[in-house]
């Protein structure tokens, strides 16, 4: 729908712009990026006042997109008059510095539409006019925040603003430069300045008050926009912002009165909803969500979120959820949303062919719809594995996602497995991790074999509870460390986030570092010590889950934290091999080939069989094998390791259900040469050779 907006303003056409963007508001006034063309069609008519007030309608709905903030910068612009000098120069080169204004104008705008060689083919024109003029300057720096490189746009706008440091337009773009580089304080320093020259301007007031919540001060954001909200002009986007900054301040009814005024203007808008389900949630006010939602779905029957929000208040598939289950399709006969929960109504009470027939009805109205598509090759695996064979190979058929494909392949290998082709299986899967090697995390470097581990140490008194959890590929540790979770044990498994723990622990340079002496046992340990409080740990106690393990690391542990115990999931190495093979695992490690996780399978479970042998440190092996898909073992398994009491997770913390053991004895064929490589191990850890 935006399209013919933006051709209209690449090729200039000012009235056919306005017209297209006056459109897209009316048919959608809740849409930011609508408001935002029709800013930039109007500057392009040279309505400048009117554009500043469509520009600061998409930052009402929008406060958090900095980009709208950056346009709004550009419409602020002056066209100031060029000195004497500076017209002398224009006009020596040629150029008509009566044009300059139209330059600048015409870079931000073209800025404003993504056309960036565009807008530097502007700025290159505008800076043989006015090299040093501070409107050049700002759109260089916008123009470099927009291509990604908030070091050149700091720099620039930086020096320009030393210059002329009562520039307002470079003062915006440098606040935006600070906010890319994610400094956040200094942004907003530079902000309240501006704000404070011009103390009406509500865009402004949304932008501090955005910086203040991305630093940690939601209340303070909060009551820095509390007085936009006195002004007639308040509407439900501003009242639901500070709703939701107040709730991230923990302060629930001063929320509640907010969102429910915005819910009350806007039911139908999903962004009202959520927030408004939350604080009912948190003050317990599960009768005033029921009455509000049920008076809300009485005017507006075809509004999917208001349905679910309804859900939410009721015991999942009980009969309550029922009833309003059967309102929803009642209202929406044909509408997959209100089909998928009928449907997972049905998988909840064990109604399989009414589940499966939901399935179908909406496969029919969403051609390749994943989880219906999902819940048709379920069933069809139960009774007729060669024909969920077919019908995954013709959703591959029909795919052309590359992602959506990886999946369908993965299923497939499930699928021959199932229908008795485990060579075919094995192969699909094999080739599955071949084609993304380059992907993943290279396999992990390992000693072998240490000469002599310096002495235990004493435990210190008082002693931390300081547990590192470790399993290899398929051996399920990612159960155990659920079952913590679950249990509100100090588990951290931040090693496998986004941002992970900066300490050796993480490294792949630690092994070889404390093999030559390039890393000093002691100094690794307290670099692990250290990094404890930045992951939330103040008082030294913590569940660290490893992303790997080798005997090596005892080389530190033993003499400088035998406070520690180590717990390692096993398998039958073969089970664990394939598993890896078929489900992946938590670690996104590469696996070239079987025989090469075979291998280091065999490597590193052979030190763990040294560790078990020669308790070489405290340790805990758990076996996983007759325990993985039931929820009280894992418990009871951990609880009797540790000598503590644990809480039986919910079995939905297994997630997908994995092979049985012993499972690896129908892949003999196909991946005989990498079991006969664990072979050995297996024997070291109790499982028989065949």
């Amino acid at each position: 729908m935006y399209e013919p907006i933006l051709d209209a303003l690449r090729r200039g056409a000012a009235t056919e712009a306005l017209s297209a963007a006056r459109e897209a508001v009316s048919a959608q006034p809740q849409d930011a990026t609508s408001h935002r063309l029709l800013a930039a069609a109007l500057r392009l008519s040279g309505e400048r006042e009117p554009a500043l007030a469509a520009i600061g309608q998409a930052i009402e709905l929008a406060p958090e997109d900095a980009n709208l903030h950056l346009e709004r910068a550009g419409l602020l612009l002056q066209e100031r008059q060029l000195d004497e000098a500076q017209a002398a120069l224009a006009r020596a080169t040629g150029l008509d510095p009566n044009q300059f204004p139209a330059y600048v104008i015409q870079g931000h705008l073209a800025i404003g539409r993504g056309d960036l060689d565009e807008a530097e083919r502007l700025v290159r024109t505008a800076a043989r006019i006015a090299p040093e003029h501070p409107h050049v300057a700002a759109i260089e720096g916008s123009l470099a925040m927009r291509r990604g490189d908030a070091d050149r746009a700091l720099a620039i706008l930086s020096r320009a603003a030393e210059r002329f440091p009562g520039e307002p337009q470079l003062r915006h773009a440098l606040g935006f430069a600070y906010l890319a580089k994610g400094h956040f304080a200094f942004a907003e320093q530079a902000f309240r300045a501006l704000l404070e020259s011009d103390p009406t301007s509500r865009p402004l007031r949304l932008l501090v008050a955005d910086l203040m919540r991305r630093q940690g001060r939601p209340g303070e954001a909060a009551e820095e926009l509390a007085p936009l909200l006195e002004g007639a002009d308040a509407g439900a986007p501003l009242q639901r912002l500070v709703g939701e900054l107040e709730l991230e301040a923990g302060r629930n009814e001063r929320a509640l009165e907010l969102l429910r005024q915005a819910f009350a203007t806007q039911p139908r808008d999903r962004r009202n909803v959520l927030p408004l389900v939350e604080a009912w949630r948190r003050l317990g006010l599960a009768d005033e969500a029921r009455s509000t939602l049920d008076a809300a779905l009485e005017e507006h029957p075809q509004t999917p979120d208001l349905w679910r929000a309804r859900l939410l208040f009721e015991e999942f598939a009980g009969e309550a959820a029922r009833g309003i289950i059967a309102r929803w399709r009642e209202a929406m006969p044909e509408h997959v949303p209100a089909l998928e929960a009928q449907g997972t109504l049905h998988d909840r009470t064990g109604e399989a062919d009414e589940a499966e027939a939901i399935a179908r009805r909406i496969v029919e109205l969403a051609p390749g719809h994943t989880q219906a598509e999902l819940r048709l090759v379920d069933a069809l695996l139960k009774r007729d594995p060669d024909a969920a064979v077919e019908r995954v190979e013709s959703l591959l058929a029909r795919a052309p996602d590359p992602n959506v494909r990886r999946t369908l392949r993965q299923l497939l290998g499930r699928c021959l497995d199932i229908a008795g082709q485990p060579d075919a299986a094995a192969a699909t899967w094999a080739e599955l991790h071949a084609e993304v090697v380059d992907q993943r995390l290279p396999l992990p470097p390992s000693s072998n074999g240490i000469g002599q581990y310096p002495e235990l140490a004493p435990l210190p008194d008082p002693a931390s509870a300081v547990l590192l959890l470790w399993g290899a590929p398929g051996s399920l540790v990612e159960r155990l460390a659920g079952t913590f979770d679950q249990a509100g044990a100090p588990l951290r498994a931040d090693r496998f986030g986004p941002q992970p723990p900066n300490d050796p622990m993480q490294r792949y340079t630690t092994v070889p570092g404390l093999l030559d002496g390039s890393l000093d046992p002691a100094y690794m340990v307290s670099l692990w010590r250290a990094a404890l409080p930045t992951r939330g740990i103040n008082d030294g106690n913590v569940f660290d889950w490893l992303l790997w393990w080798d005997n090596a690391l005892l080389l530190g542990l033993r003499a400088h934290l035998p406070e520690a115990v180590l717990m390692v999931a096993v398998r039958d190495p073969r089970d664990m091999l394939l598993d890896w093979l078929a489900f992946g695992a938590p670690m996104p490690l590469a696996l070239p080939s079987p025989e090469d996780g075979a291998r280091y399978l065999a490597n590193v479970l052979a030190q763990i069989a040294d560790l078990h042998e020669q308790d070489l440190f405290p340790h805990r092996l758990l076996k996983l094998d007759e325990i993985a898909e039931d929820p009280n073992a894992l418990a009871q398994a951990i609880a009797d390791a540790l000598q503590i009491r644990v809480l039986v997770p919910p079995r939905e913390m297994l997630g997908v259900q994995r092979f049985e053991a012993g499972r690896w004895r129908r892949f003999r064929d196909a991946l005989g040469d990498a079991f006969e490589l664990l072979t050995p191990v297996a024997q070291r850890l109790g499982y028989p050779a065949e």
